[in-house]
């Protein structure tokens, strides 16, 4: 990939958000004040990041994924298509008395991703929540709750069905142990969590 960083003119960008080395930012996405994208990164088409929100190095936001503030992810990062991180428990547009919501009404909450997670096409993770390194939300998921590292995570509500590897591949049961089928490396599930072996 080249280290150029290219923004398509018609992407809004705010001019106090931070763009690293050899980030792409597609047509008509948006990236709101303050935000930071990490180096390497993509934005697609029409996605939007949040104020304040912050990308590691080599994320990717597939077209019209949507971060809202306060999301924090991790370096490697993949969002798919059409995905939602929410960031507030108890959404209304009006207060009890009609009067309009104003950002003093809310208390805002994020959703933090770690290391080399995915998260499916249209999956939505419903603030707060955490998304542990190298996990795998399936497309369609509706995550509520925490979601382990390695974990491989389907339907409404997410629960864990299996676990994958660094490489995004389910792992294999093989002589006590569970192993990538691609890359080899092994891992021992032990009180529900999963730990890379040697």
């Amino acid at each position: 990939m080249s280290d150029e960083t290219r923004i398509e003119p018609s992407a809004d960008v705010d001019a106090t958000a931070s763009i690293g080395e050899g980030t792409r930012v597609w047509h008509l996405a948006q990236i709101r004040e303050h935000a930071r994208i990490g180096p390497q990164c993509t934005i697609g088409r029409g996605a939007y990041v949040g104020p304040g929100v912050e990308l590691g190095r080599a994320c990717k936001l597939q077209n019209h994924a949507l971060v809202y503030e306060p999301a924090r992810l991790g370096d490697g990062v993949f969002i798919g298509p059409a995905a939602v991180l929410t960031n507030d428990e108890f959404p209304r547009a009006a207060n009890p008395d009609g009067s309009p919501k104003t950002g003093a009404d809310w208390d805002l909450v994020g959703v933090t991703i770690g290391r080399g997670a995915s998260i499916g096409a249209r999956a939505v993770c419903v603030a707060p929540v955490e998304i542990g390194e190298y996990a795998l939300v399936a497309a369609g998921a509706v995550v509520t709750k925490d979601v382990p590292a390695f974990a491989l995570v389907v339907g409404v509500p997410a629960r864990r069905i299996g676990w994958v590897g660094r490489t995004g591949r389910p792992l294999e049961a093989r002589d006590g142990e569970l192993v990538c089928p691609v890359s080899g490396e092994r891992y021992l599930e032990e009180a529900g969590a999963l730990r890379p072996v040697g």
